[in-house]
């Protein structure tokens, strides 16, 4: 629109500096031989050029066109000119250059196109508002301060219902309680009840809480107004609390009315944190967050649902009763729920007869909703991708390990590194084949995936909501049992036991300082920094432990490492013959499942125990397991 204003402008200009006139090029000589004959009526001078207008005798014989002649002047000064035209009559005038409609729109473009520029500015700033004028309006202004909350409208409500969702049936019972209270609200007042002001869906990222938000929305019959928490903070200091305003003037006017806040954790940490955690406008917007949940009336029936993955770093005020008064944590799912999402992603995907979901439910441990859609996903994918027309199990196999270690590497790799890669995957397998107290295997691999040149893939046969001292031991063991190997069967070691060194510190400084399993440290609490959700509180917060307790941890996690390694070569050098043949046969083949890993290692030795569950310490969890037995 812009564009087209300012090319009506020199159009128009142009007509009105033309209109009207004929003029033609002549020469200089040919100009002054027209004055002397006297047919010249009138002169402008504008710069080195010269218009005339002729006499009504030349121009025509009625005199009703008026003709304009041009020339240039030379560049040398005529000093006769003046007198020549003094002498025959012609009427002088003279006029700056650029004058007329020409030059008033010039000087007018530029500030034009800073008009043009600040208000383009203006518009990316307030969130692109519509049509012309829409930054300055009666409702240009307005709309920037209100923001971009999404008003849900019954009409148009999403396609996402309850049914849609599985996995997650406690969070699902609390939400449907809520859409009872607000479609009869009078059964719960009757009883003394207030509506809950907030609800609050907190856990691992993936698992539905967004999902099961826009499941409200496809199922209530009020009001929903939908919006990410980062809406609300903008570059000005005071937006976002306006904005905060407006949204929830709008709920209480359609109330009862449902608000959901997305990633709350972007508005809402802690504030005064120090470094990594003051900011005037977000601390602003979360003062009238607050204000505005703790000011509801009990007839206004607005209720606020925020979702986050990151509930320690929120504010205490936002969490105490009277602002969100239940938090509801959705959990990753264990394994009926991972084959009841499984059945609801693959409704309308034509799966093959050697599919079963429950298998596929079994080996995707720590799988969240969002995983096994996407594996669903990519298994429909690999199959369309060979011409299929139905997705095998095979798709679903290569995809899981697709997700989980990478697609697969073409690399070169020479007979003496896969030799040792062999050896360092075998000596995984063989101890998570032979300890006691570790998850059963699936497969293993020497093919390069991802950033890994090999892998050994253990399923849980069952879900743990808490680990064993026993199990933990026997997991250090596995996951140092590649370095094991390589020490055993090749005499030195390599680069290769990187990740698994990682891994096994990681886990053993849990054991130490989380968990209280040693006995150098005990019950005390010696977590690393890193637990710390923000720098500025690690720094203002002083150290909960001395360096001589620090010292005590340090020596029991190597301990601890030590003994797990020790353990492995144990095992490995027991079962030397047995190992050497899955050594061959995963050089030979690459990948082996576990009826193949069965028959290279043989029979396991029944009621084995770990050597740590003989040590005194463990002697009473060792009865009360074998009682259990």
């Amino acid at each position: 629109m812009f564009v087209w204003v300012m090319i009506g402008f020199m159009v128009y200009a142009m007509f009105l500096t033309f209109q009207g006139v004929e003029s033609r090029q002549v020469a200089y000589s040919e100009f002054k031989s027209m004055v002397k004959k006297g047919e010249v009526a009138s002169v402008t001078f504008t710069d080195r050029t010269i218009e005339a207008e002729l006499a009504p005798a030349a121009s025509g014989p009625l005199g009703e066109t008026s003709v304009h002649v041009s020339s240039h002047l030379p560049p040398v000064d005529d000093p006769e000119l003046l007198d020549m035209l003094e002498e025959h009559g012609v009427e002088v005038r003279a006029r700056e250059s650029g004058g007329g409609a020409l030059g008033w729109i010039a000087g007018l473009v530029p500030w034009l196109l800073i008009f043009g520029v600040w208000y383009l500015l203006w518009r990316r700033m307030s969130g692109g508002l519509g049509g012309l004028g829409g930054g300055f309006g009666r409702d240009g202004l307005g709309d920037f301060l209100k923001g971009r909350a999404k008003k849900v409208e019954q009409t148009e409500t999403p396609s996402t219902r309850f049914d849609d969702i599985a996995g997650q049936d406690n969070a699902k019972r609390e939400v449907t309680e809520l859409l009872t209270f607000l479609r009869d609200p009078e059964r719960y007042r009757r009883l003394g009840a207030e509506m809950p002001h907030g609800i609050l869906l907190e856990g691992p990222p993936g698992t539905g809480k967004t999902m099961l938000a826009r499941a409200l929305a496809g199922e209530a019959g009020v009001p929903f107004y939908s919006t990410s928490a980062s809406e609300f903070i903008e570059v000005f200091v005071g937006v976002g609390a306006s904005r905060v305003r407006k949204l929830f003037e709008e709920a209480k006017k359609n109330a009862p009315a449902i608000i959901f806040m997305d990633e709350l954790d972007s508005v809402g940490r802690v504030r005064g944190a120090g470094l990594g955690g003051g900011h005037d406008e977000r601390e602003q917007t979360l003062n009238q967050i607050l204000a505005e949940m703790d000011g509801f009336e009990g007839h206004e029936a607005v209720v606020v649902m925020a979702a986050t993955n990151r509930p320690d770093v929120l504010d205490p005020a936002l969490l105490r009763p009277g602002r969100f008064d239940r938090h509801i944590t959705l959990e990753l799912p264990d394994v009926d729920a991972r084959e009841a999402i499984l059945r609801v992603h693959t409704r309308k995907v034509p799966l093959d007869a050697d599919v079963d979901l429950q298998s596929v439910a079994r080996a995707t441990p720590g799988f969240s909703g969002a995983d096994l859609r996407n594996l669903v996903n990519e298994a429909a994918m690999a199959a369309a991708r060979e011409g299929c027309e139905r997705v095998a199990n095979r798709h679903f196999e290569e995809m899981r390990d697709r997700i989980i270690m990478g697609t697969v590497r073409t690399m070169a790799i020479h007979e003496e590194e896969k030799h040792r890669l062999a050896v360092h995957e075998s000596g995984h397998t063989a101890l998570a084949y032979y300890l006691p107290n570790t998850d059963p295997l699936h497969k293993v691999t020497i093919i390069p995936r991802g950033r890994a040149l090999g892998g050994t893939h253990q399923l849980p046969e069952i879900e743990r909501h808490t680990l064993s001292e026993e199990y933990l031991h026997d997991r250090l063991a596995v996951i140092l049992g590649g370095r094991a190997a390589e020490k055993v069967f090749l005499g030195s070691l390599s680069s290769g036991a990187d990740e698994d060194i990682r891994m096994a510190t990681q886990l053993a400084r849990g054991m130490v300082g989380r968990w209280g399993m040693s006995e150098e440290v005990g019950p005390v609490d010696v977590r690393e920094s890193e637990d710390h959700p923000f720098l500025g509180r690690e720094i203002a917060q002083p150290r909960r432990f001395s360096e001589a307790t620090a010292a005590a941890a340090d020596h029991a996690v190597k301990r601890y490492l030590v003994e797990a390694e020790e353990r492995a070569v144990a095992t490995l050098e027991g079962h030397r013959r047995q190992i050497e043949q899955l050594v061959d046969a995963l050089e030979k083949r690459e990948t082996l499942d576990r009826n193949e890993i069965a028959v290279c290692l043989g029979p396991k030795e029944v009621g084995g125990r770990s050597r740590r569950s003989e040590t005194p310490g463990s002697q009473q969890d060792a009865r009360r397991r074998d009682t259990e037995d």
